[in-house]
């Protein structure tokens, strides 16, 4: 397998203060991880245009970030500095290139290791960490390109949002996560399914805290993978959030490395059965150095087909 990752020191440039969980630190230790495989292909990202960002973003949003040359916050959880919109454009951009990648054949499949993170940005604000929803923009991307069935598979702790809300009432692309409920940021009910002609593909599958790997492990073989195999998608975007790692301090579940590499494995696998192995990681959380590590090695060994 030719799997790709994304790893580029401007993300760095994101500076979150003091003692934020979302930190530049979460991207050096997976840089420790990915600097060691060889076998591994560097892609060089692409800043995303701000019309671009827009096919999924109040143009409000977009000024606003692409205006900003000094520190301070969209809310209490998200702050900002004079770095953040460069690495804004470019965590938005790289999913486009590994797409184009993807699509031409170059590799197989791919792991964008960006910040700031996406899935709770909203259509027309930033939030939990989030500034622009990256995994969102790739969607539309591909949307716009003539693909008409794209599923996004989101594993983080938290609900993602404004992922579910950007494209719930449409059926062209299939919103799936597993998280834990009742919790941050309180969306994510089993019974928000979708609105009129996107009603039946947003699913969510609230779990427990302390849910670990045989929960996950039942929910994707008896729930995701059957629903992916109906919905059969022209590409799969997975939001990968290793805040459900038994270690991390902003999560309540109790994943394992195992967990990862399971749940990673059945979506490889999935994806080269119903569309061309076409797949691509995009970071989400994860702030235990430890369990984020773990995490992404397990994910990483599943693209890679080991």
């Amino acid at each position: 397998m030719k799997t790709g990752i994304i790893w580029d020191p401007r993300y760095l440039k994101h500076d979150t203060g003091v003692g934020h969980p979302e930190s530049p630190a979460r991207l050096l230790a997976i840089e420790e991880i990915i600097k060691q495989d060889h076998s591994l292909i560097r892609l060089n990202p692409r800043m995303a245009t701000p019309k671009e960002v827009a096919s999924v973003h109040d143009i409000h949003l977009v000024e606003l970030v692409s205006s900003i040359s000094s520190s301070g916050y969209f809310d209490m959880d998200t702050p900002y500095s004079e770095g953040s919109q460069e690495a804004a454009f470019l965590a938005a951009g790289s999913v486009l290139t590994a797409i184009d990648e993807i699509l031409s054949q170059k590799i197989d499949n791919a792991f964008n290791f960006v910040r700031p993170p996406g899935h709770h940005a909203e259509a027309n604000r930033a939030m939990g960490f989030c500034l622009f929803n990256n995994i969102a923009i790739g969607a539309q991307y591909l949307i716009d390109q003539g693909h008409s069935k794209i599923a996004i598979v989101d594993f983080d702790v938290h609900h993602g949002n404004g992922t579910q809300h950007i494209f719930y009432d449409r059926k062209d692309v299939f919103y799936i996560s597993t998280h834990q409920f009742p919790f941050y940021p309180g969306t994510g009910s089993a019974s928000e399914k979708g609105r009129g002609d996107g009603f039946g593909y947003t699913l969510n599958i609230p779990l427990q805290a302390a849910s670990d790997d045989d929960d996950f492990k039942k929910n994707f073989q008896e729930k995701i993978i059957p629903a992916l195999l109906d919905y059969s998608p022209n590409f799969i975007l997975v939001s990968a959030g290793y805040d459900a790692h038994v270690r991390d301090p902003l999560g309540g579940l109790n994943l394992t490395a195992k967990g990862f590499l399971l749940i990673s494995r059945e979506l490889c696998v999935l994806a080269k059965k119903i569309c061309q192995g076409r797949i691509l990681f995009v970071l989400e959380g994860g702030y235990d150095r430890q369990g984020l590590q773990e995490g992404v090695e397990a994910s990483l060994t599943a693209l890679c087909g080991l």
